[in-house]
């Protein structure tokens, strides 16, 4: 791609739309340079399903040559929290991986349908069924990586369906709900972040979930929030969140989203190229969604600072 073409995509940020007319730049599913703006590329693959019995997530992660996974599965039940995290040999696939609906490796950005995500660690084993929602898609200018550096990225709330082996011969068959994340481009070499995920019930009886961010992917308007809410075609796309520490999610309007952890994965991690530190809990959530009183909220909280 010559330079005048990278700054006419550039140009056209920030961009947000399910489909259609994309900036001309390098997107999933087609390559992306490993170095861009003084970055090193950063793309993963994120599951995740929350229910009255399990909360899971499983990624798939790989920053510029290094590769990682990692996977977590709350049984509410017990309160016990089973996770691992491992680094991923080049060309391998490590303990997540997702396939398509023929058994093949799943295509970021893909268009197709029926996304499975599977873990194989130890004892664990589960299959989580993507099935169908709207996308929040967006592609974002990341200012401080440098001239010609974004980020693209699409999210949605779909139901999944889980198939989970847990340690001891305990199997769990479950329909839940859960947050589908694709994210590949440069971030800034320091980044700092806070993100929630979750889905929930509204006083109204509505099904509804959420991706809320502060720190990434954050513009006033055309950024990744969303609010996905039974019965509408799109996600809402509320104004720019704050986050109270971990505790809660403030919104423009003066209402709050207040969260209860039952367990926390947190890690610290120097390697090579890559330095962060994280705290991720699952948990309960009350209040109100930018407007949208919840009566029930499950899903998580999440605060990194990352070197990389």
């Amino acid at each position: 791609m010559s330079r005048d073409s990278l700054r006419l995509g550039l140009e056209q940020l920030p961009w947000r739309a399910r489909g259609g007319d994309y900036p001309p730049l390098p997107l999933p599913p087609g390559g992306m340079p490993l170095r861009a703006g003084g970055a090193w590329r950063k793309r993963w693959r994120y599951t995740s399903a929350f229910g009255d019995e399990l909360m899971i997530c499983a990624a798939s992660v790989q920053i510029g040559p290094l590769g990682q996974t990692f996977w977590a599965i709350l049984d509410r039940e017990s309160g016990q929290l089973h996770e691992r995290t491992r680094m991923r040999l080049p060309g391998g696939r490590g303990e997540v991986w997702s396939e398509d609906g023929r058994g093949g490796p799943w295509a970021m950005g893909s268009a197709a349908h029926g996304a499975v995500t599977r873990i194989d660690s130890g004892e664990v084993r589960a299959k989580l069924v993507i099935g169908e929602g709207p996308w929040a898609e967006a592609i974002c200018p990341t200012g401080a990586g440098g001239e010609g550096a974004y980020v693209w990225t699409r999210k949605r709330v779909a139901p999944v369906s889980c198939d989970v082996r847990l340690p001891g011969g305990r199997r769990v068959r479950a329909e839940m709900r859960g947050l589908e994340d694709e994210s590949a481009g440069y971030h800034p070499r320091h980044t700092v972040w806070s993100w929630s995920a979750g889905v929930g019930m509204a006083l109204d009886g509505r099904a509804v979930g959420w991706n809320l961010v502060e720190g990434v992917n954050d513009p006033p308007a055309r950024s990744e929030r969303a609010i996905w809410v039974e019965g509408e075609a799109e996600p809402r796309e509320p104004g720019p969140v704050t986050f109270d520490g971990l505790e809660a999610v403030g919104f423009e309007g003066g209402e709050s989203l207040r969260f209860s952890a039952e367990a926390e994965r947190s890690r610290s991690e120097n390697k090579l190229i890559v330095k962060y530190s994280y705290r991720q809990p699952f948990g309960t959530f009350t209040g109100s969604l930018d407007g949208i009183e919840l009566v029930s909220g499950v899903g998580v909280m999440e605060h990194q600072d990352a070197l990389w």
